[in-house]
C-alpha cells in the first residue's frame, strides 16, 4: 500500500463572494522525494537553480488541478541567464509530478520563453502554446501564463512551510480584492471569507524512467556500437525527463 505520507495533497478550494478559485498545497513530502531523487542519481543543482526547479513544480501542479483530470502538462523555460532549461511534467490520473534542469548544448534565446504543452487521450496530437515571460521567479510566469494563454488574471504566493497558492480569478471575480492579496491576507482567507472545497488531488516526485524504457533512444546506434562506446564497455544514459542515470552495457545495446 502506497505510504499517503509520501504525497503533497493540492486542494481546490471556491472563495464565495469573491468568485475565485484557490489552489493549495504543502509541498515539503514532494520536496523529500526530489532530494532523495538527487542524492540517488548523484546530482547537484546551484542553489538558484534548485529553487526554481521546485518552485516550477509548485506551480505545476496547482495549475493541474485547476484543469481537467485527464490532461498531462508539460513546461518547458528556455532562460537567457542563466542559459539553462527548466522543464517539469506531470499529470493528476498518473499522480506524479517530475522535472529537470539542463545545462548544457542550450539554445540561447533572445528573451525568456515558456513553452507549454498538454495531452490528452482525445488529443490525435499534443496542444503547445509559446509565451514570453519575464524575470526568473516561477510565480511571476504562471501570473503571465494565465493572463496570456488562460484568459484570465492569476496570482501565485508562497506562505510559510513550502506551502504554495495560486488564486485564479473567476467571471465577475472581485477585481480590487484580487488585486490587494498579499501573502498575510492569503494565509487568513479561510477565516475571513466564506469557502467551499470542491476536490483535493495529490502528487508525487516520481518519473516512472526504467532502463527498458531508455534504451530506445539509442537503438539507432546498435551497429555503430564503436562510435557510441569507444574503447569502454559501458556508457551512462540520462533519462530526459528527470535526469536520472543508467549504467548501459555493449551487450544490453546487441
Amino acid at each position: 500500500m502506497e505510504n499517503p505520507d509520501h504525497f503533497t495533497t493540492v486542494e481546490s478550494i471556491f472563495i464565495r463572494h469573491r468568485n475565485a478559485l484557490m489552489l493549495r498545497g504543502q509541498f515539503t513530502p514532494l520536496y523529500t522525494d526530489y532530494y532523495l531523487h538527487l542524492m540517488q542519481h548523484g546530482i547537484r543543482h546551484a542553489e538558484e537553480l534548485d529553487q526554481m526547479l521546485k518552485d516550477s513544480l509548485a506551480m505545476l501542479a496547482l495549475h493541474l488541478v485547476a484543469r481537467p483530470w485527464a490532461e498531462t502538462l508539460a513546461w518547458t523555460v528556455n532562460l537567457q541567464a542563466p542559459l539553462v532549461n527548466l522543464f517539469v511534467t506531470g499529470g493528476s490520473l498518473q499522480e506524479s509530478l517530475t522535472g529537470r534542469i539542463f545545462t548544457e548544448d542550450i539554445r540561447e534565446p533572445d528573451r525568456n520563453v515558456l513553452y507549454s504543452q498538454t495531452t490528452t487521450a482525445k488529443l490525435n496530437e499534443p496542444r503547445s502554446s509559446t509565451l514570453e515571460v519575464v524575470g526568473q521567479d516561477p510565480l511571476a510566469w504562471v501570473a503571465q501564463f494565465y493572463a496570456q494563454s488562460e484568459q484570465r488574471p492569476a496570482r501565485a504566493f508562497l506562505l510559510d512551510n513550502e506551502t504554495f497558492v495560486l488564486i485564479a480569478a473567476q467571471p465577475d471575480c472581485d477585481l480590487p480584492w484580487f488585486g490587494a492579496l498579499d501573502e498575510a491576507r492569503v494565509s487568513q482567507i479561510d477565516r475571513v471569507e466564506e469557502t467551499r472545497l470542491l476536490e483535493t488531488r495529490r502528487f508525487r516526485f516520481e518519473c516512472g524512467c526504467t532502463l527498458e524504457k531508455i534504451l530506445p533512444i539509442i537503438g539507432g546506434w546498435k551497429d555503430r556500437l564503436d562510435d557510441l562506446f569507444g574503447d569502454t564497455e559501458s556508457i551512462d544514459l540520462q533519462c530526459p525527463r528527470c535526469a536520472a542515470k543508467f549504467r548501459v552495457t555493449r551487450d544490453q545495446i546487441r
